[in-house]
């Protein structure tokens, strides 16, 4: 039988029990969640010939809203039925059909992050010892060609740090204090650790030259980057010859989950918001 291959759209929201996308031997994953459905409704027989591949990985708690895998399949596909083998809190709701090379990871175009910092720290935007403006004026620095080394965990030394920000701006919207980041692709924690020092400079615990000095791969400088629970992975594109289809009933399985969930308080409430509307303006 000729199998057929798919890229699939998904959202997931990183909850403690997921120890991140990438499947890891023993526990829950993102990824995992997603094969065990693929096999469950007879879609994949075996994980290793499917061909599977996602485009990007995140790390524990962070969520997705525009996620994509590709795999070959053995039938053709009908989100809702391997929806419902899945926790509501991952679902597929858009779909293509590429062809037999196609990879999901190497033929993104650009992926679009979004960073929501709780409102404690927003409301700092309003207060005279926080510098709303000088992180404006880091966010367009950030953008362009640069060496990202200590903005990200360097955990492999032959990854190239070069990376291309096509976009880097702030915000503030529904009392949150939100950042979004475009780029082809990024480093490991590269967004949180841009944040953690955005945020740095606008509190004034580092000056602007400091910040500069951190596009100097040669003086090394280590740091816990921001809490993975404010990260979003927004949305993936793909040239247009790709077509991505939105499945109406996926769609709105997802927009219900969303919405039952913007009941919660706080920041919690404002995320889900954010996910249920998707509107970033």
């Amino acid at each position: 039988m000729v199998k057929s291959r798919y890229l699939f759209k998904f959202y997931y929201i990183g909850k403690p029990k997921y120890f991140g996308s990438q499947r890891q031997k023993k526990l829950l994953t993102i990824e995992k969640c997603l094969l065990n459905a693929l096999i469950t409704r007879s879609y994949i027989r075996e994980v290793d010939t499917s061909g599977f591949e996602v485009a990007s990985r995140t790390d524990r708690f962070v969520s997705a809203r525009g996620a994509y895998f590709s795999s070959n399949i053995e039938k053709k596909p009908i989100l809702m039925e391997i929806n419902s083998a899945l926790p509501k809190d991952i679902g597929i709701w858009a779909l293509a059909r590429v062809p037999t090379d196609f990879s999901s990871r190497y033929n993104a175009n650009l992926r679009h992050y979004v960073y929501l910092v709780s409102p404690s720290l927003s409301n700092l935007e309003n207060s005279n010892t926080f510098n709303f403006e000088l992180m404006k004026k880091a966010c367009t620095y950030l953008e362009g060609s640069h060496d990202f080394t200590n903005f990200s965990k360097n955990d492999n030394e032959h990854v190239k740090n070069i990376r291309d920000m096509q976009i880097a701006k702030i915000s503030c919207k529904n009392g949150l204090l939100m950042f979004q980041f475009k780029s082809k692709g990024f480093l490991r924690q590269q967004i949180r650790r841009i944040v953690k020092k955005l945020l740095e400079l606008g509190k004034g615990d580092i000056d602007y030259d400091a910040f500069l000095e951190l596009f100097d791969a040669s003086k090394p400088c280590s740091y816990q980057p921001a809490d993975p629970r404010g990260l979003i992975l927004w949305d993936i594109t793909y040239n247009d010859t790709i077509e991505i289809k939105e499945d109406k009933k996926s769609k709105e399985r997802m927009l219900l989950y969303f919405f039952r969930k913007e009941m919660n308080s706080s920041f919690q409430h404002q995320l889900f918001r954010m996910l249920h509307h998707n509107n970033l303006s």
